[in-house]
C-alpha cells in the first residue's frame, strides 16, 4: 500500500495537480460578510452595506481569475486577495473595539443583542484569521499546489503532517514528505478555531514572526470577546 501511494505521488507531483477548490474560500468570505451586515448599526464605522459591497467587489475578480480551482497567480490576484482579507479582519476588530467601548461607557442593557453581537464578532474573527493564514502561508493557496516545494517561500506554520513521516505506516503515508501533502483552507480554519478557543497554538506551531503576531492578535481579540463581552452580557441578563 505504501509503495502504491508513493508511486502515485511520483506520477502526479504536487505542482501538476489541480489547484485547491475555489468554493470553500468563497463560502467563508460570504459568511463573514453576512455576519458583519447582521451586526447592530452602533458597532459599524460606516453605513451598513458600504464595506460588504467593497468586499464583494474585491471577491468578484478573484472568482473570475480562478472560477473553480486556484491555479493562476498574478500580482493583481495576490493584491486583491490580501486586501479582501485585510478589510474583513480590520472591520471586525474595529467592531470588537466599539463593542467593548459600548460595554464600558454606554451602559448597554440589551443583553440578548449583546450576546448575539459577541458571537458574530467571534465567528468572524475565526474566519478572518483563518483566511489570513491561508493566504500567507508558503506563498498562498496557488503557490502551495502549483509550485515545486523547493520554490516555495518559507513556511509560516508547521503542521503535524510536516513531521510525522517516521510514525506508524498508516500515519506516515499521509505525511508531507511521503504524500506531498499541503494544507488547505479547512486546515487553516482549524488552526484559527483552536487559537480562538485555547488562546494559544495547539498541534500547529507558528514559525514566522508574522504568524506569531497574527496569532497573538487573534488570541487577544478572542480572549477579550470571551471574558469581557460575554461576561458583561451574562451579568446584564441576570
Amino acid at each position: 500500500m505504501a509503495r502504491s501511494r508513493g508511486a502515485a505521488v511520483e506520477r502526479h507531483p504536487r505542482h501538476e495537480r489541480r489547484g485547491e477548490a475555489r468554493l470553500p474560500g468563497v463560502i467563508a468570505t460570504l459568511v463573514a460578510v453576512f455576519l458583519y451586515v447582521a451586526l447592530p448599526q452602533r458597532l459599524l464605522i460606516a453605513p451598513r452595506f458600504v464595506l460588504p459591497a467593497l468586499e464583494l467587489l474585491l471577491l468578484v475578480p478573484l472568482v473570475a481569475i480562478n472560477p473553480r480551482r486556484l491555479t493562476r497567480q498574478t500580482t493583481v490576484f495576490r493584491v486583491l486577495s490580501l486586501a479582501l482579507v485585510l478589510i474583513i479582519a480590520a472591520s471586525n476588530l474595529t467592531a470588537l473595539g466599539i463593542l467593548i467601548h459600548e460595554l464600558l461607557y454606554s451602559g448597554v442593557k440589551d443583553g440578548h443583542a449583546l450576546l448575539v453581537a459577541a458571537l458574530q464578532v467571534w465567528l468572524t474573527n475565526i474566519i478572518a484569521f483563518g483566511l489570513a493564514y491561508w493566504e500567507l502561508d508558503r506563498g498562498g493557496p496557488v503557490a502551495r499546489t502549483q509550485s515545486p516545494r523547493e520554490e516555495l517561500p518559507l513556511a509560516d506554520f508547521r503542521f503535524s503532517q510536516d513531521e510525522n513521516d517516521d510514525a506508524v505506516e498508516e500515519v506516515a503515508d499521509g505525511a508531507s514528505k511521503k504524500s506531498d501533502w499541503v494544507p488547505t483552507l479547512v486546515d487553516y480554519l482549524y488552526v484559527s478555531v483552536t487559537n480562538s478557543t485555547a488562546f494559544s497554538p495547539t498541534d500547529t506551531m507558528p514559525l514566522s514572526s508574522r504568524a506569531k503576531l497574527l496569532m497573538s492578535v487573534q488570541s487577544v481579540a478572542a480572549l477579550m470577546t470571551s471574558l469581557l463581552v460575554i461576561a458583561r452580557a451574562v451579568s446584564v441578563l441576570h
